[in-house]
Formats: structure tokens, C-alpha cells, sequence
């Protein structure tokens, strides 16, 4: 079951509606231009986790993409409209609240935003346990393209997901879970859906380090949230650039997201990759702890 609820200025609260029947218009550039931005934040145990930095993020997104959006409020009112429809439909253990923001249609003086609240994934739960195997994809352009052409809006979560699809899709058929990207000058980037973690080991002393955002990469608020806490804990903290030796002499590499949190890496382009179990305990507690 799927709730949505739209942003509407005549219902404070968030109009509620069919999510099986259609709602969008044809002509919404969403649909025919992929022109919008989303977030997808994890709902567990009846709080929506990180609901500031998504919304923070969905901010960011929608003034790189020129979008104006609904004040944070309605997006707070639909979003708890929704979450306690969803409760008192089919509660679940885990479910995924996204939050879109499209141009509307051709002409139009506003977009058209919406809240859905749906089961989450079975998939990613799976692979907390199991972990990935992953093929390393070159983007096709270098680590410096942020900077040189800010119109390819790096650092977006945008709709515009094809490439990233697939990306996941030839990973799948070439028998791999899932894609890290690197940039043609040989720079770690991040997963499709996903950023990349990874841990190193030197006596007592733990560190933890993530691509540099100065590649363009999305900033990922459970990334950000692990470093918080992680930071609390003793970890030293790092940010790339990173190569892709980087991730093979890892104790432990992941990747991770809002809804599938922390899953480990098994395998880069077949070869078995180091995974430290004491290390992706601890930070599976501090994700764990994360609201």
C-alpha cells in the first residue's frame, strides 16, 4: 500500500488521495522532462528519520535547480498527514516517506509536490546482512566537472535518475549487486543510490573516510550522520579524493543510504574485499541510534 498525500495551499494539512488511480498531469515536466528534485527518508519506529537534513538537502536541491518550493511547514503538515494514514492502513516495520518537488506543467506558476509513504524494500534490509557485490562504472567525466559546469547540476538529488537505473541494471546483468562510479580521472564518486564508506584500522586508532563533495558528488545525510557520531566515538574523520586502491586495502568499505543504511561490500569487480565485523558492528549501532 502506498499513501500520497499532495502539497495543496487550499488544505493545510496535505490533500490526501488515490495512489492507484492517476493524479499527475501528462504535461508535468516531471514526467516529460524529468525536471524535479526528491528525497527519500526512512520511517521507523513511528519517527521519520533525519527529516532535517532532508529537508535541508531537498532546500539545496531545489535552489540549484531555480525550483521554489512549498515552506517548510506544508512539507512537515503533508508529511505527518501521510505517516499517520499509512499507520492506520498498514503499519509496517519499515517504510520509505519520499518527498518530490516537480516544475509543473509548461507555463504553470507553481509545481506540483507530493508526499508518498510506502513498505520499504525488502532488498535492502537483505543486504545489511549479506553485503554487495559492487562493479567500479566510469561516469565519463572527470573530478573537476563540478566547478567547470554547474549546469549539470551536481550535487542535486534530481529526478532525472536514468543513467543511474542503468548503471544498476548492468550491474545486475553482469551478475554484481550494485555500481560504485568513478570519475575518468580514476576518482572514487559514490553508488547510484548510495555513498561510499570506508574504514581503516591502525592499531587503536579507527578512521573513516568518504569521497570529497569537491567531485560533485550528492552529500549524503546518513554519511553525514555516521560522521557525527562516529566523531563522538574517537573515529578520525576523512574526506577523499580517493583512488580505487583506496577501497580494495579497506578493513571494510560500504555503501550507504537513508533506506538501505549500511550495507557492506563483499567484492569489487569480482575480487574479495576485506570486511572487518567488529568495525560494521559498531557503526551499524551508531546508524542504529540515528533519528
Amino acid at each position: 500500500m502506498t499513501v500520497l498525500v499532495f502539497l495543496d495551499p487550499q488544505f493545510p494539512a496535505g490533500r490526501l488521495a488515490d495512489a492507484t488511480v492517476p493524479q499527475l498531469s501528462v504535461l508535468d515536466q516531471g514526467v516529460t522532462r524529468g525536471d524535479g528534485i526528491f528525497e527519500s527518508a526512512l520511517y521507523k519506529g513511528a519517527v521519520v528519520r533525519k527529516l532535517e537534513a532532508h529537508l535541508a538537502r531537498l532546500a539545496v536541491s531545489a535552489d540549484t535547480c531555480d525550483l521554489t518550493l512549498p515552506e517548510t511547514a506544508a512539507w512537515r503538515a503533508a508529511i505527518a498527514t501521510a505517516v499517520s494514514a499509512y499507520d492506520a492502513a498498514a503499519p509496517s516495520e519499515e517504510a520509505v516517506v519520499k518527498l518530490v518537488a516537480t516544475r509543473g506543467a509548461e507555463g504553470a506558476q507553481a509545481g506540483t509536490c507530493w508526499v508518498t509513504v510506502s513498505p520499504g524494500p525488502a532488498l535492502g534490509r537483505a543486504q545489511r546482512e549479506a553485503g554487495l557485490s559492487v562493479l567500479l562504472l566510469d561516469r565519463g567525466y572527470d573530478s573537476a566537472v563540478a566547478e567547470r559546469a554547474p549546469w549539470l547540476l551536481m550535487g542535486a538529488k534530481t529526478l532525472s535518475y536514468a543513467v543511474n537505473m542503468a548503471a544498476l541494471r548492468h550491474a545486475h546483468a553482469n551478475g554484481a549487486d550494485d555500481v560504485i562510479f568513478i570519475s575518468s580521472d580514476d576518482i572514487v564518486l559514490e553508488g547510484p543510490t548510495s555513498t561510499v564508506l570506508l574504514a581503516i584500522r591502525e592499531g587503536e586508532t579507527k578512521r573513516l573516510l568518504t569521497p570529497t563533495l569537491e567531485t560533485g558528488i550528492l552529500p549524503g545525510t546518513t554519511q553525514g550522520a555516521i560522521f557525527a557520531a562516529a566523531k563522538a566515538a574517537g573515529w578520525e574523520l576523512g574526506y577523499g579524493p580517493l583512488a580505487p586502491i583506496d577501497l580494495m586495502d579497506a578493513d571494510s568499505v560500504w555503501l550507504v543510504s537513508s533506506i538501505r543504511l549500511l550495507a557492506p561490500i563483499n567484492s569489487i569487480d569480482g575480487t574479495p574485499i576485506a570486511r572487518d565485523p567488529e568495525l560494521h558492528a559498531e557503526l551499524t549501532a551508531m546508524v542504529d541510534a540515528i533519528a
